[in-house]
């Protein structure tokens, strides 16, 4: 005779380890997508662009040898010259490591998104090619995480693990602000290293750069290291539909009010607010002398990188 068996519901612990179990499965899961598709990438379209364009920290001493015609008479290393009773030079090579700091807006802003990808997922798909570009040059790669306020600070290592860890914590990661302050960020990024790095930031820049927006703290961070905005935008957010009256909220304010997008003149007033924005953003990058590259949320965003790269190669004789 088969004995009865008895059913447990499941207790609340038990539904809040399962919930947490496949949120890990699916993050890994996510993460591998991201890592296969971004290393094809970066096998297929960004061979060679990473290393041409962003340089070392300097020159480093590699021999001495012969000297020969041609060669800069700067470069005579006297001491061994008189002790050999011939002229011999000293040869320095590129010193190949490099820090990568990928600063990564996590403001209610960037969670927007018309198309199929916000752009929160436009700049984790960005910041994980840059950094597995970092990891195949076997330099070192960092993150900051911000809002209003510096959220996850990732010092920089090597190696994929670690490029695999800073991933996961850019698609883990819940935001304890709302608004954005890039300031913020950047006075972070001044304050932690003190080498020279590349600092990729990515965001959507909707933030006024003068009146104690984020003008100074960029001016003062590109005085230590090559800052590089990634501006990424949503192709709503530069011109209003026709859609009537809309209930619309401010993602992050949590204002809500309506707008009549039905009126041409507040279309209008929206379009020149969004065109000052960002006129003011390349005015600043201009006068800083910054490389910038803006990116849509709207199909292939890793072909203008790439264009940006043989910009910048070609700019700066590489």
């Amino acid at each position: 005779m088969p004995r009865p068996t008895i059913s447990r519901a499941p207790r609340p612990a038990d539904e809040a380890a399962q919930a947490a179990t496949s949120r890990r499965q699916e993050l890994l899961r996510t993460v591998r997508r991201l890592e296969i598709t971004t290393r094809r990438a970066v096998n297929d379209r960004l061979a060679g662009q990473y290393h041409s364009v962003f340089k070392g920290r300097g020159m480093a001493f590699d021999e001495v040898r012969l000297y020969q015609p041609g060669d800069d008479v700067r470069a005579i290393d006297w001491n061994v010259s008189a002790r050999m009773n011939d002229a011999y030079v000293k040869v320095f090579t590129e010193e190949r490591e490099l820090t990568v700091m990928l600063l990564v807006d996590a403001s209610g802003s960037v969670g927007f998104g018309s198309r199929k990808k916000a752009k929160a997922e436009v700049a984790a798909e960005l910041a994980s090619l840059l950094a597995f570009s970092a990891a195949a040059n076997d330099d070192r790669t960092g993150l900051v995480l911000f809002s209003d306020r510096v959220e996850r600070f990732v010092p920089p290592k090597r190696g994929r693990k670690h490029v695999m860890r800073i991933v996961s914590e850019i698609l883990s990661h819940r935001a304890r602000g709302t608004r954005t302050d890039l300031g913020a960020a950047l006075t972070f990024l001044r304050r932690a290293l003190h080498r020279r790095a590349i600092a990729f930031v990515l965001s959507d820049f909707l933030q006024p750069a003068g009146g104690g927006g984020y003008g100074t703290p960029l001016t003062l961070a590109v005085r230590r290291h090559d800052v590089v905005p990634l501006v990424v935008v949503d192709p709503m957010e530069t011109a209003l539909p026709r859609a009537g009256l809309v209930l619309v909220q401010d993602p992050e304010t949590g204002e809500v009010a309506y707008v009549d997008t039905g009126s041409s003149a507040v279309r209008a007033e929206y379009a020149a607010a969004f065109r000052e924005l960002k006129s003011e953003r390349r005015r600043l990058f201009a006068r800083l002398g910054i490389d910038h590259v803006e990116l849509s949320c709207e199909g292939d965003y890793v072909k203008p990188l790439v264009s940006f790269f043989h910009a910048r190669a070609r700019r700066l004789g590489a």
